[in-house]
């Protein structure tokens, strides 16, 4: 018997297994982040560990200058030489891509320094490079000298000998022994890190006037003196970095020159997590950890969709003639899903080919339930994004509002979450007067980061 779609069966079920989003409550999320970020810089214990970057995004920016920009990512490494002009423009050079050494099946750490020097050789065939700018978008803990020791990976990234070990040394030193000259500066940031300083080098510094030519932007510089920013990744993994002034456990302290802080939102301990979600955590190679992550990012929405709509099946919620073969895919990817959550009608896909034409209410089901999860992502990010703006006290200026640099496919493409996402953001900030924040996408944040990072002075 093929599925009668039914909203109030359908949010029965979701609220009963615990991932529906009106089981959230945004001002308790909000609270217990910012109880969390207070505690992690304080060096207390805590599910958000605040790191500091050592980085502030008041220097000035180097411009005519050459570096490597890699970016180390969940699915790909990329890299390219890049420099700035006057305006803060980035000039690209020998682009290029491959997958993420690690993503599929673990690596030692010396077949991963081998192999990203395998990838970025070419790009030090030319005299000038000055410098390294290294986005790695996993924990890491900073060092002085600006290199990053990994603290964990996630996002099904296999490198555990890495733990612990400085990545830009690492790297350099592989460099070294195939005879290439390495610049004297090595930058390590985190993806979030790099998409704040481009926020603050692509987003206006003011609300951009709807009469404005199509593509225009006056020159600015990277500053934090028009408005605070914050750097805000939805892609195959989630986190958050801000501008801190007071970092109590590395006794820092200034209101003139703050520095980035990452949250390491992914790791936080959300408390709004069903028994599906802890079925599905079981399964995950790092279970236990980055709740928050797996209820809001791309790596993880495809997988846990599977593990509901499985659980679906089994309830008798969804019923359609090939749902058995539902029951036995062993995978689902976010991307797979978002064909289907696309274009429902063209039943495109690994998922969407389960399903007749004639099968519309198990479809309209099947798409009812995955709105409920966008949703709940959508508040989740939203709640703690807004967390980070009340932690800094900014009710942003109407000249200068608060710039939220996003990054991430997740963000951009995945089905309608890009655009609950802001509802909500807006809806959360705003619910007790008006506040000034801009949202937008930035372009190739990570590399252009990363090079702004190597050219900071």
């Amino acid at each position: 018997m093929e599925t009668v779609f039914n909203r109030a069966e359908l949010d029965n079920f979701a609220r009963y297994y615990g991932f529906h989003y009106d089981c959230c409550d945004s001002a308790v999320l909000i609270r217990d982040f910012c109880i969390a970020m207070e505690r992690g810089l304080a060096g207390q214990s805590s599910s958000l560990p605040m790191l500091p970057t050592n980085l502030s995004p008041g220097r000035r920016l180097a411009t005519g200058k050459k570096v490597v920009a890699l970016d180390a990512g969940g699915t790909n490494l990329r890299a390219a030489r890049i420099s700035f002009d006057e305006g803060g423009r980035p000039i690209v050079e020998a682009e290029r891509s491959t997958r993420m050494p690690g993503s599929s099946g673990p690596l030692s750490a010396a077949e991963f320094f081998s192999g990203v020097a395998d990838f970025c050789e070419p790009l030090f065939d030319v005299s000038g490079v000055e410098g390294i700018g290294f986005c790695f978008s996993y924990p890491m803990e900073m060092s002085p000298d600006g290199d990053g020791l990994p603290l964990a990976f996630c996002k099904e990234v296999e490198l555990p000998e890495l733990v612990g070990r400085p990545i830009g040394r690492g790297l350099c030193e592989e460099l070294s022994r195939r005879r290439i000259k390495t610049p004297s500066r090595t930058v390590l940031l985190n993806d979030t890190v790099s998409t704040l300083l481009c926020g603050l080098l692509q987003i206006p510094v003011s609300f951009p006037s709807k009469f404005a030519a199509a593509g225009e932007r006056a020159p600015q510089k990277m500053t934090a003196e028009a408005g605070p920013a914050i750097g805000f990744i939805l892609g195959t993994g989630f986190n958050i970095a801000y501008c801190e002034t007071s970092i109590p456990k590395i006794n820092f302290a200034s209101k003139t020159e703050p520095q980035i802080v990452v949250c390491e939102a992914g790791t936080f301990s959300f408390r709004y997590r069903g028994i599906l979600d802890i079925e599905f955590d079981a399964g995950t190679k790092n279970p236990g950890t980055f709740s928050a992550e797996k209820a809001t990012a791309g790596a993880y929405l495809g997988p846990l969709s599977l593990h509901i709509l499985k659980r679906a099946v089994k309830d008798g919620v969804l019923r359609f003639k090939r749902s058995a073969e539902l029951l036995a895919m062993e995978r689902l990817a976010t991307k797979d899903l978002n064909i289907l959550l696309q274009t429902p009608l063209s039943l495109e896909g690994p998922l969407g080919g389960l399903f007749d034409r004639d099968e519309r209410g198990a479809l309209k089901t099947l798409l009812y339930i995955e709105s409920i999860l966008t949703e709940r992502a959508a508040l989740t990010a939203a709640s703690m994004l807004a967390a980070v703006i009340e932690h800094c006290g900014e009710a942003g200026n109407p000249l200068a509002p608060v710039r939220v640099a996003v990054e991430g496919a997740t963000f951009s493409l995945y089905h309608f979450l890009g655009e609950a996402l802001r509802a909500r953001f807006h809806g959360i900030v705003n619910a007790q007067g008006p506040r000034f924040c801009l949202m937008e996408p930035v372009k190739q944040a990570s590399l252009f980061g990363a090079a702004a990072a190597a050219l900071m002075v």
